[in-house]
């Protein structure tokens, strides 16, 4: 005959995993726009905000009037690589397209499509040139250049002691006359998180 802890030790073996295979997963849909933070790490709304505030502040500085003074229209703006040298995994992918989407948005500069969509494009006229008519095929050799490229990188610094940690994330970036590799602006964004995590209990 088992003795009453051994068998209330049986009991919990057999109801635990059935309690834990019984959870379920509740999904809430949000508005894309609701800032939420679950981990502290870098997020949709830290890629928005942070690509809107250094748009806004690098079409507000003097390097603009002047590439349009001397152009005698808006300069043509390519958006270059941005480097995640964090220690997180950051789409950067998704930063780049919300920089874009902001420089367009802004209605102040021109703007070329990056180089693996200028591949893409330059495919299609390959193809043009053995398949479509005379009169909507597209040359080669006209395409816009660029007069400036933004380029930079995210960094992080982290502090962490016991469950809980500070966390500064730092983006740069510059732009660079293509002609003469002069840093036409230089802009800087800092984020700071304070993260507390609670310990698991039983």
């Amino acid at each position: 005959m088992l003795n009453r802890p051994l068998t209330s030790l049986l009991i919990a073996a057999f109801i635990f995993p059935a309690l834990v295979g019984c959870a379920t997963t509740q999904v809430q849909r949000m508005d894309v726009g609701e800032v939420k933070d679950i981990s502290g790490r870098w997020n949709d709304t830290d890629s928005r905000l942070v690509a809107e505030e250094m748009i806004k502040d690098c079409l507000s500085q003097p390097w603009l009037g002047k590439a349009k003074a001397a152009k005698g229209k808006e300069p043509t703006v390519i958006v270059g690589t941005v480097r995640n040298q964090s220690s997180e995994h950051i789409a950067t992918d998704t930063f780049v397209e919300d920089l874009q989407r902001s420089l367009i948005n802004s209605g102040q500069v021109e703007f070329v499509a990056s180089k693996g969509e200028r591949g893409e494009v330059r495919d299609e006229r390959l193809d043009q040139d053995s398949n479509a008519s005379e009169e909507t095929r597209k040359e080669h050799g006209q395409e816009t250049g660029a007069d400036f490229m933004l380029s930079g990188s995210i960094n992080t610094i982290t502090d962490s002691e016991g469950g809980q940690s500070v966390v500064l994330y730092q983006t740069n970036l510059k732009l660079l006359n293509m002609k003469s590799n002069q840093i036409a602006w230089n802009g800087q964004k800092k984020i700071k998180k304070f993260v507390k995590r609670s310990k698991a209990s039983w």
